[in-house]
């Protein structure tokens, strides 16, 4: 009798351990995808709308285009996801991805320096990292608040792009380059899609996982509780504002792939779709609020309702509005999310 009381208590304790290991489970996908239950929403009914109004929308090749055109806009809101999170914000984004690609272009491309593309590829990361950098330092150590510190750097940006040729862009690279954007793996995955995919899944599980990523939730609550908890608030800012002028150099290098060409106006006005998709995919402009997962479903709403309005036709100055109505309809629930807390 004492040994089947005690493997009933055994059987009992394993009962009540496994909706607790369930729970921890969901508390861990719920992190992953922290406040992105109304964006997805929103992007399914988006997604059924269009579907109902077009014949193309839902057909396997639109589904690609959608994911080769939004890998550009996903890079840079990693990047992006990442600052907001501490309370920062950074404008430069598209002008450094213009900066990269010229760097790229001109270090790499035979009527220039022609020291080969993997030459040019790492000078591209290095400016863009080195902008970013500069930036965290503004805000950092010159104590400039972020917009203005930002707003600086993408002026210099976009001055040193245009510089760099005089205004020209610099068209025809290697075929095997440009076929990373084209040619498609296992019959839908080109090779700029994977990387987007990779680096989601990386950061996503460096925010969740890592004391490092945590302490980022930790100064965008309170920069002041989280310096005083030991967390190198200064330092972790200078490595966030890196990180993302990388990504935006990284953008830059895909952007370049897919056009066979690098021009100084490129990623003009990238920065506002950036802050818009990870806003409105539940990150907040005060810091502390974001997550990975939210950000690839403002990225994906972007980039449907961009490809919905041109399978349905309307006018690209149609669109700007509709984009335009869009980011502040994000940056205005983000306040009211704000309020409610």
């Amino acid at each position: 009798m004492a040994v089947s009381n005690d493997a009933s208590e055994s059987k009992a304790g394993e009962l009540k351990a496994a909706p607790g290991t369930q729970g921890a489970t969901a508390a861990k996908l719920s992190a992953l995808f922290a406040g992105t239950m109304g964006p997805l929403i929103g992007l399914l009914l988006l997604c059924l709308a269009l579907t109902l109004t077009t014949d193309t929308f839902l057909t396997v090749r639109n589904i690609l285009n959608v994911l080769d055109q939004i890998t550009v806009l996903g890079i840079m809101a990693i990047g992006m996801t990442l600052v907001i999170l501490i309370g920062g914000i950074d404008l430069s984004v598209g002008s450094v991805l213009a900066l990269a690609a010229m760097v790229m272009g001109f270090v790499s491309h035979p009527d220039y320096l022609n020291l080969g593309l993997a030459a040019g590829v790492v000078a591209a990361l290095v400016v863009a990292g080195l902008c970013g950098l500069v930036s965290g330092l503004l805000v950092t150590v010159t104590r400039l608040p972020p917009f203005i510190a930002t707003l600086a750097m993408m002026s210099v940006a976009r001055g040193l792009a245009n510089m760099i040729t005089d205004g020209s862009q610099i068209v025809g690279f290697p075929d095997w380059f440009t076929s990373l954007s084209i040619i498609r793996h296992f019959g839908f995955l080109s090779v700029t899609v994977g990387v987007m995919m990779v680096l989601a899944i990386v950061f996503a599980i460096f925010l969740n996982y890592r004391a490092t990523g945590r302490s980022l939730y930790a100064i965008g609550g309170s920069a002041e509780v989280a310096r005083l908890s030991g967390i190198p608030v200064k330092s972790l800012t200078n490595w966030v504002y890196a990180i993302c002028g990388v990504l935006a150099g990284l953008a830059g290098i895909v952007l370049a792939a897919r056009l066979d060409s690098v021009q100084p106006s490129s990623g003009l006005g990238y920065e506002l779709d950036t802050i818009a998709a990870v806003v409105i995919g539940g990150a907040s402009l005060s810091g502390g609020v974001g997550s990975i997962g939210g950000t690839a479903v403002g990225v994906l709403i972007i980039g449907v309702l961009r490809n919905g309005l041109n399978l349905l036709g309307v006018s690209p100055f149609i669109q700007q509005v509709v984009i335009g109505v869009v980011i502040a309809l994000a940056v205005a629930s983000d306040t009211w999310r704000r309020r409610a807390r």
